[in-house]
């Protein structure tokens, strides 16, 4: 058992539940990462993601749930995401735009290996939870990996659980029975591009380059903790 209801007591004084929602937690580092090793690189424009496209995937969703259940279902979602220090300019633009878009946005900064955006995400699902109003939940993460206890325990419960990422780093979701898998470039103009995937089961005659998840130097950081 995961402490998913050993929350609960944190939000018993809540005011009269809203509605229900679809709700979408987007953890923004981690998917930065894991398309990166697809590309090789940085993430350019041309390959990153389109959150218009990912908002009306949501909300086709959440009408979905709506006609399932009889009545309103409600898209909420929020990007999670750390502002390294001195980078608030850099990413003041990309936070605005989400925002137009009509997505949440929790910035946390970036201050060293223990400042990860998870437990915050998990304590976003665990506050809808604990109101009562979670109809379904999307979470996207290249892996999801540190979110799988949580989901297979909301999917246990019978809430409808997705997880959005990319094939090749989230296999757990992918083989799962009680969770959804839907692959990030599946979803209808997220990508203006097709990305230059490269899997092991498909590779071409000529070989193919695989790059490192992250820099060699990354080991020096990890003598410190």
């Amino acid at each position: 058992m995961s402490d998913l209801h050993e929350s609960t007591h944190h939000y018993g004084a809540q005011e009269a539940p809203g509605p229900e929602n679809l709700l979408l937690v987007w953890d923004a580092p981690n998917l930065d990462m894991g398309l990166g090793a697809i590309l090789g690189g940085r993430p350019t424009a041309a390959f990153r993601p389109r959150f218009d496209a990912i908002g009306r995937w949501l909300l086709t969703r959440a009408g979905q749930l709506s006609q399932e259940a009889g009545r309103r279902v409600e898209a909420e979602a929020t990007v999670f995401t750390n502002v390294t220090p001195g980078g608030a300019d850099v990413i003041r633009p990309w936070v605005e735009a989400l925002r137009n878009v009509g997505f949440a946005v929790f910035a946390k900064p970036k201050t060293d290996e223990d400042s990860d955006v998870d437990p915050d995400m998990l304590a976003h699902i665990r506050r809808r939870h604990a109101e009562g109003v979670l109809r379904g939940l999307v979470v996207a993460s290249a892996d999801g990996q540190n979110f799988k206890e949580t989901l297979e325990e909301l999917a246990a419960e019978g809430l409808p659980v997705t997880v959005i990422g990319f094939h090749e780093h989230a296999s757990w979701a992918v083989a799962s029975e009680t969770i959804e898998f839907v692959d990030l470039e599946e979803i209808t103009g997220v990508f203006r591009e097709p990305l230059p995937r490269i899997s092991l089961d498909q590779l071409p005659d000529e070989g193919a380059w695989l790059q490192p998840f992250r820099p060699l130097s990354a080991l020096l950081a990890g003598r410190h903790h």
